[in-house]
């Protein structure tokens, strides 16, 4: 199946600038990571409704979250990677013996840095368009994904 059919996707961008860029909308957003050269996980986010003082956060308020040292979804992926690689483990090590052990945000902020994340996204009507389209990607990359579940059935 071709991804690329299924949605209008936005260009690729850097984690950093996906944060300020996506949209406070529903939808799907991929990422690829620099070290794979693929896309590595596909992610969701409803309508994520605000308060009197924010409006709503839609994507933009998911990848913040990411951004700002989420260790679940995409965080967790990245993390789980990292704490495989030895190299990089030798480096948290250092810190900690040094006396400066960082805080678990920290480190999947870290992680997140190191996979060398770029993103794309498709804005969707409602959380359940989404959620389907999620499920539609998810099913055409299945298994080459970071994503810890794989399509339902």
């Amino acid at each position: 199946m071709d991804v690329w059919g299924m949605a209008s996707w936005s260009s690729w961008v850097g984690l950093e600038e996906a944060r300020l860029a996506v949209p406070r909308l529903p939808g799907v957003y991929m990422a690829r990571s620099g070290l794979e050269d693929r896309v590595v996980y596909v992610g969701c986010a409803a309508e994520r409704r605000g308060t009197s003082s924010r409006p709503p956060q839609g994507m933009r308020g998911r990848i913040a979250k990411y951004t700002g040292g989420l260790a679940s979804g995409l965080g967790e992926a990245a993390l789980d990677r990292a704490l495989a690689d030895p190299h990089w483990l030798r480096e948290r090590l250092v810190e900690v013996e040094a006396g400066q052990p960082m805080r678990a945000a920290h480190w999947a902020k870290a992680a997140i840095v190191r996979a060398e994340l770029e993103l794309c996204w498709a804005v969707t009507g409602t959380g359940e368009e989404a959620v389907e389209l999620e499920e539609r990607v998810i099913a055409a990359l299945h298994p080459f994904l970071w994503n810890r579940r794989g399509p339902r059935s």
